[in-house]
């Protein structure tokens, strides 16, 4: 009897242990990845650098069932909750995803946490490649070498068409949602009129500020919320109810970035400033030729109102493309339609990852 009892336990106590593993693994909880002495592709190394990461699900026995999030600009690992769940695209009972963060995300190394010589705007410049790779090294030292897919939003759809030219044996699929493989002269532009009307406050002080420039932050919040809805949006004041103008829409903004530090948006902007996956060594700078180049299945999916990445540039490269599927959001929410922030677009992109996975 004593032995049945001790085997009742134990198997409780065991059922137990395995109850809560299967809720942490699945719970989104924050996570730091030391990374340990990170060379850039600069050529400047940092020490003690880490990234941020969140997971949901388990990796299977075969290791076939993993996702990769890559986050976007201002974006975090948890900004993707809107894909992840057993009623939407990413069911944690079946995928393993994780979700981790950029370079200058202010959790993962930034301008911000970075100790001297490389803190405020001594940061070293970053690539997406650089993203990448720190990414890769996560996922490796949680067990995945093999991707089922790769989702991302703006600049997570970057970082997901690098990983189809860099790793092509190790991504099967992408999914980039409004953003393209190159940012090119137009993005280039504006964000150098945005980090121009921050930087341009002499309280800016080349990024070692005592005191917030805020004439700066007001003119690079009006930038981004001129660009980031389109002109209907504006037009048929879709931001009400939430807001009840358009001066409270600039206000909101405003303040909104005063909790941000500023030495890590103005570096995020660079690294999306920089972007080009033709630059991966072997294209030459031939953007066409690093399109064709990407084997794996692609689910494009532009915004029909995007200004920050407009539907032209992604079907232009979408003719060079060998195995592409190219679905337009169909929404008046500009950039943001691809974040999920509004739910007519979020149930639209759910719908279409979820066919496009099966």
């Amino acid at each position: 009897m004593r032995v049945r009892r001790f085997n009742l336990r134990l198997w409780i106590v065991s059922a137990l242990l395995l109850v809560c593993g299967l809720a942490r693994a699945q719970d989104g909880t924050v996570k730091s990845f030391a990374l340990g002495r990170f060379t850039f592709e600069s050529g400047v190394s940092i020490d003690n650098a880490h990234v941020t990461y969140v997971t949901w699900g388990t990796l299977n026995a075969a290791k076939d069932n993993a996702i990769l999030l890559p986050s976007w600009y201002g974006g975090r690992a948890l900004s993707y909750q809107f894909l992840v769940g057993p009623d939407r695209a990413l069911d944690p009972a079946k995928y393993f995803i994780v979700a981790t963060e950029m370079f200058g995300s202010s959790a993962s190394s930034s301008p911000s946490n970075t100790p001297a010589p490389f803190d405020g705007p001594r940061f070293p410049r970053v690539a997406i490649r650089d993203d990448v790779e720190a990414s890769r090294k996560v996922l490796n030292g949680l067990g995945v070498q093999h991707l089922r897919a790769v989702i991302g939003f703006s600049m997570g759809a970057q970082q997901a068409f690098q990983w189809a030219a860099s790793h092509p044996a190790e991504v099967d699929a992408i999914v980039a949602l409004c953003g393209t493989a190159k940012t090119y002269g137009h993005g280039r532009v504006r964000l150098e009129s945005a980090i121009s009307a921050l930087t341009a406050d002499p309280r800016w002080n080349g990024g070692d500020y005592t005191e917030l420039p805020e004439d700066g932050i007001k003119a690079w919040a009006q930038h981004w919320s001129a660009w980031v809805y389109s002109q209907e949006w504006w037009r048929q004041e879709l931001f009400k109810p939430r807001s009840a103008s358009v001066e409270q829409v600039l206000a909101d903004s405003v303040r909104s970035w005063h909790s941000r530090n500023l030495n890590d948006a103005v570096q995020l902007a660079h690294t999306w400033q920089d972007h080009d996956i033709s630059k991966t060594r072997g294209f030459d700078g031939n953007i066409e030729h690093a399109l064709a180049s990407i084997n794996a299945r692609v689910l494009y999916m532009p915004g029909a109102t995007d200004l920050y990445f407009p539907v032209t540039d992604a079907e232009s490269e979408r003719t060079f493309l060998t195995n592409v599927k190219f679905v337009p959001i169909p929404s008046l929410w500009g950039h943001t339609a691809g974040g999920g922030g509004n739910p007519t677009d979020a149930a639209f992109i759910n719908k279409e990852i979820a066919a496009f996975l099966r």
